[in-house]
């Protein structure tokens, strides 16, 4: 090849290089954003499925029905990356849904007593889906089993979901405005912000229902996964699951996770509290120190090394150990989801507030304005 040939076709090569090199620099995902598809129909709503990724190549699948999140992908201490959260990969696999699998839980997330509170002297009445109790915000317009409005946020990688609680709707009162945004952050932190207005004084208490298994889902029970829980306190329940209104120490309990411990280690005690729960399915009382962000737990699976950090703005965590789920719901690839395939940290506000005036209150009231904030961020080691 001639000598001035040659000069171009380096000069060439190494343009390519370094254009390449910006390229890889500047876009380390193809697919970094918030991409959106069509995912079918429900009560005559259009369901979209919004696919959130980082530039890590981190990704989150969540929809506008129910704001149910899909799928997590995130890498394990070899970098490969795994789904860690339970679910179906269509649409219909959610309809009905009685785990609540990835759920956004309300308008009261968790235990109402009796399906009733009292609130500026009068008595409402809620369904009761839960023996004596209504569970997650009653039967038919509960907020996993409607259709709210999506719109992925320009320059983030975000999508949010509004929906409007008419008053009266499962017995609440109030128009409660509601908004519930999901952002995946480059630190690999799925940060969720809950928002919500009424014209009319309302509990409110709303959380994620996603069940987590960091080995991946469908793969194994949880019981090898290691928890810390921030928190020095527990509300005990009676035998319906309904909190006694007691604050007990976790010191001297199976209760006690202080110190990372395994799930499994004391989940088959005689414990009453353990018996009553058929495991763990209790809320703890949070450590907290103002009102920002505090950690409320940390899980490390051993086998992947993946680590899942959860903080929050609330006061309390709900830790259930998938005691119900039975093997008669079908997941992912087939996948049976046995009794402890899955555990939720469900942040929020303690179960029957409402009921419990020495509780912190969950009451909303018009002019002002409900928000909190929960992060989980995955890492290994």
């Amino acid at each position: 090849m001639p000598r001035r040939l040659r000069t171009l076709f380096t000069a060439l090569l190494l343009s390519l290089a370094i254009g390449g090199l910006a390229l890889a620099q500047t876009s380390p995902s193809k697919h970094h954003g918030v991409d959106q598809q069509p995912f079918g129909t429900q009560g005559g709503r259009p369901v979209t499925l919004y696919t959130l990724t980082n530039s890590h190549g981190v990704e989150v699948k969540a929809m506008n029905y129910g704001g149910i999140i899909l799928s997590i992908r995130v890498p394990d201490r070899k970098g490969q990356l795994g789904d860690v959260v339970l679910g179906h990969e269509a649409l219909e696999g959610y309809i009905p849904n009685p785990p609540f699998l990835g759920a956004i839980v309300g308008r009261y997330a968790n235990r109402i007593a009796g399906g009733t509170f009292t609130l500026e002297g009068k008595a409402y009445n809620l369904p009761k889906n839960d023996g004596p109790n209504t569970l997650h915000g009653g039967i038919d317009k509960t907020f996993n089993k409607v259709a709210w409005d999506g719109e992925p946020l320009k320059g983030k990688t975000s999508v949010a979901f509004t929906y409007l609680s008419k008053d009266g709707e499962e017995g609440f009162p109030g128009n409660l405005k509601v908004k519930v945004t999901y952002t995946l952050t480059d630190a690999n932190e799925l940060v969720i912000d809950y928002e919500a207005t009424t014209d009319k004084a309302t509990p409110i208490n709303l959380s994620q229902h996603s069940y987590f298994n960091l080995a991946g889902e469908g793969t194994s029970d949880i019981l090898n996964h290691e928890i810390m829980i921030n928190a020095d306190r527990f509300t005990p329940v009676d035998k319906t699951l309904i909190p006694t209104g007691e604050l007990r120490p976790v010191k001297a309990t199976p209760f006690d996770f202080t110190t990372s411990t395994k799930i499994g280690a004391r989940i088959e005690d005689t414990y009453d509290q353990m018996v009553l729960g058929h495991g763990y399915d209790h809320n703890w009382v949070l450590n907290r120190k103002g009102e920002g962000l505090t950690l409320a737990a940390r899980v490390y699976e051993p086998t992947s090394g993946r680590v899942l950090e959860v903080s929050t703005t609330q006061p309390g965590v709900q830790f259930y150990t998938g005691n119900f789920l039975d093997g008669t719901v079908t997941g992912k690839q087939g996948h049976v989801y046995k009794r402890r395939y899955g555990l939720c940290l469900e942040t929020q506000h303690f179960p029957d507030s409402p009921n419990h005036p020495d509780f912190p209150t969950t009451i909303l009231k018009p002019g002002e304005t409900f928000k909190s904030k929960t992060v989980f961020k995955f890492s290994t080691k």
